[in-house]
Order: structure tokens, then sequence, then C-alpha cells
């Protein structure tokens, strides 16, 4: 059946940034039939589902081309443990590891971190990750449209960043390899294309040579896209330099790693020679701001774009907020060009929808246009935040809050409708993925005494999990 959505506002992020209002937008076979005034459309097709828009903001889910879903777990705790930005470096993103989970908590994990991206008005999601045919089929069961990127590396010691030289282990190159093919063998097209699978070289300092090439040669010979950390850190930019004599997009050129399928995330530490040659290859560049701004870094945005980069959005590690990470997208940018009025909120708009599509390979999605697919959502503009609504793209990149968007649609299927998310158990997830942050936790300090917990962790009077560990208040 047919759904058309009427006497709504439509942020369409067409080519001219249209908006209409008092319109209607018809859903079809999982894609946009029709839009423009009400009038016009409602008669089209008599036989539809109607959904009352008054009152509502219809525009395109947003893609979160970067993210790591089981990280979520560090939510509250690695925002405030990054590495230096200035010398000495030190190896690793946080002082702390993550703590160890089995499969069952992992997958819970997950789910809690596919529920805020979906309350935050998320269609599209591009997980880095290892092992994910353990928790692919949870996360597909969400409904988000999905690119798998299963990461390979061969550094056998160490992390990103550390100044320790390079050893390297041919066996983590090869099951990171045959990791890679055996999901995109399961997984790539599946829920009739919903789902695809790419490949996810680590970062510069923790790949080889010969493991690079090999992952060039594999995306080209499946078709996928591809992503990588580049330039996240400058221990890494430092790691790269004593290890390669280049700079790490230097180094990643001479192998001849960048591409136009390439997704390069972060970008924070590069030099303008660096973000030419990013620029020539036609990379799309994921703009993690929210996580940058965490850690006190930021790409330079403008000159990226300008040298051919394609500027999406991801939110990286703890959160799937992007209405957040639209925002302080704009900000960060607004703040790195001493410039109030660029870019606009239109523009942070088509960098997380049109452009995050493009550079998940989605070419006829992220805008609301006949044809296109119909991945959309729902924002309720008669909040107090909200208004008055002058300029509606404006005031929502500025004032938006994820708690504002009430129904998200992919591929024409309601994910969430009215407030409610239809594929996801909310309250179980919630209330079993803080028992087992809990737990996790408890059993890492408890191994661990050796690890000191964050300034303010505190995990309640009675201790945690079955284990029993508190820590004082």
């Amino acid at each position: 059946m047919a759904v058309v959505i009427r006497d709504s506002v439509l942020v369409t992020v067409d080519p001219d940034d249209t908006v209409l209002y008092d319109a209607a937008i018809a859903i079809e076979a999982g894609r946009i039939a029709a839009l423009g005034p009400t009038e016009v459309v409602l008669p089209r097709f008599p036989d539809a589902e109607i959904v009352d828009g008054r009152g509502k903001l219809v525009m395109p889910g947003f893609a979160n081309v970067h993210t790591h879903l089981t990280l979520i777990i560090a939510k509250g705790i690695y925002e405030d443990l990054s590495p230096p930005n200035r010398p000495p470096f030190t190896g690793g993103l946080a002082p702390l590891p993550t703590p160890d989970l089995t499969a069952d908590e992992r997958l819970t994990i997950c789910r809690l971190a596919a529920l805020e991206a979906l309350r935050s008005g998320t269609t599209a999601v591009l997980e880095d990750g290892t092992d994910i045919e353990g928790y692919a089929a949870a996360i597909a069961d969400t409904g988000l449209r999905l690119l798998f990127c299963e990461r390979a590396w061969d550094k056998a010691r160490g992390s990103i960043g550390d100044q320790g030289g390079f050893e390297i282990d041919p066996g983590l190159a090869e099951r990171g390899m045959r990791r890679i093919e055996q999901l995109h063998a399961r997984w790539h097209g599946a829920a009739d294309g919903r789902i695809t699978v790419g490949i996810a070289a680590w970062a510069p300092d923790m790949c080889s040579p010969a493991l690079l090439r090999e992952l060039r040669a594999l995306q080209d010979r499946l078709g996928c896209i591809a992503t990588v950390h580049l330039n996240q850190i400058w221990g890494e930019v430092a790691a790269v330099k004593a290890v390669r004599g280049r700079l790490p997009t230097e180094y990643l050129d001479d192998l001849g790693f960048l591409n136009g399928r390439l997704i390069a995330a972060h970008c924070r530490c590069m030099t303008p020679e660096e973000e030419r040659l990013l620029g020539r290859s036609g990379a799309a560049v994921a703009f993690n701001s929210a996580i940058a701004a965490r850690r006190g870094l930021s790409p330079r945005i403008a000159d990226l774009e300008a040298f051919g980069c394609t500027i999406a959005l991801g939110s990286d590690n703890m959160s799937e907020d992007m209405v957040e990470v639209i925002r302080t997208g704009l900000f960060m940018e607004r703040v790195r060009r001493h410039d109030g009025r660029r870019p606009t909120p239109e523009h942070a708009l088509r960098w997380a929808t049109v452009n995050g599509y493009r550079a998940m390979g989605i070419a006829d999605g992220g805008s609301l246009e006949v044809g296109k697919k119909a991945d959309l959502i729902m924002i309720d503009l008669e909040r107090a935040h909200l208004t008055p609504r002058l300029r509606v793209a404006s005031t929502f990149v500025h004032q938006g809050q994820a708690s504002d968007v009430e129904a998200v649609m992919v591929d024409g299927r309601w994910l969430m409708r009215d407030g409610t998310v239809l594929t996801i158990d909310e309250d179980r997830t919630v209330a079993e993925a803080q028992a087992i942050a809990e737990r996790a936790w408890s059993r890492l300090f408890a191994s661990r005494p050796d690890l000191t917990p964050p300034p303010g962790f505190d995990l309640g009077p009675c201790g945690a999990g079955s284990s029993g560990l508190g820590v004082p208040r």
C-alpha cells in the first residue's frame, strides 16, 4: 500500500535546497512516488494510507558514515581521555581498554547503539568493526540501511599512535582478509540490497604496505567501498613518519590506496599537500565533528572540500546522535574559519544526507526527490525550542534535538512511528545494556588492579553485577 504524508513541511535537500510548505509526499514500493502541494498529490493515490503531517517536518534521514557500534559501552568515559595533541605522543586513543564482552552482551550493546541511531533520525550506517559477522543479524533486524566494513591490520603489537616500530604478523592480515571475504559472501546485497559490505584498513600505522596493496586489490575485485582511519591523531602522524618516512596520506597515495570509493575518517592532522592528495583522488571524508570537538582537533573542512573531497558526517565513538553531529560540525567549522555565516545550515544538512549516501555508494538516496529511496524522517515542529518556525532547516540545525524525531522510514518501511521504535524492544534493551555495562566495567577493574577508574566513575554504593566491585564515591 502506498503511504501519503499530507499537509507537511518538506525539506528536500534537492540540488536547489527546496522547501515545500503545506505539501505531501507519496511513498510507493519503497521509493518516493510524488511530492508537491497536498491538493495535487493526494488525489493521485486514492487507496493510500494517509498520514497527517500537520505541524511536522519531513526530511531525508541521516547517513552516519563512520561509527563503531560496540564502543557505545565507553560512553561517558573515553570522551575525556583523549591522547595528547602535542609531543610527547602516546599510543592508543585512551589509557583504558574496553572491557571484554560475551557474544550475547555484544549483541545487546550493538542494539543499544542502533536504538540511539534510530531515535536521532539516522537511516544509514557505516559500521567499521571486527568480527561483524557475530552481530550482523541483530543489527540487520533493526531495519537500518547498513554498510558493514570489516577491519584488517597486521601490526603485531601496539595500537594507533604507538612509536615502537612495526612488527608484521602475517596471521593477523590473513585472518582479516578472510573475515572480509566471508562477510561479503554472506551479507553483501542482503535484505533486498539494504545491506552491503565493504572493507576497512584500520589505520596507516597499523597496516603494512603489502596488506594495503592486498586490500586495495580486494576492493577492486569486490567492487565495494573502503574506509580507513586517516590522520586521526598526531601520534599516528609521528608513527608513520618514523616507520615509513612519509606522512600518512602520502603513504597511502604511494601504495595506490586512495581512490574515489574510499571514505577517509577524521583527517584532522593533515598538511595542505595531504589534503590536495586526498582531494585529487576523489575520496570522501567522514567529518566526525562531535568526537573531534571532544578531542580538541578539527579537520580543515573548507579546504578538503575545495580540493575535491566529498564531506560526509559520522558519530564515531560513544554516541550515535546525528543531530548533535550536524550542529557540532556547523559550529566547529564556523569557529575554525572565523566565519559566523558559513557553512550554512543547509550545507551541513547536505553533509549529513546526500553526501553521506553518495559516500556509501547509494546514489539514489539522501534527498526527497521522485524516484529516490524512501529513507526519511518526521520531526515534530510544535515544540517551544523550534518555535517560531521562520526558516525550518536553519531552526532545526541550530535548535533541534534528537527527541524531536518522531518517525523514521527506510525503504518505505516504518522503523519508528509516533515516537515508538518498532524494530527494537527499547525498554528491555536500555535496561539490559546498563546492567551489561556495569558488569563489564566491574570485571575489567577487578581483573586489572593496575588500571585507575576515571574521575567520577561510579557504579553505585552496592557495586555492580555479580563481581561486587564498587568504586567509592
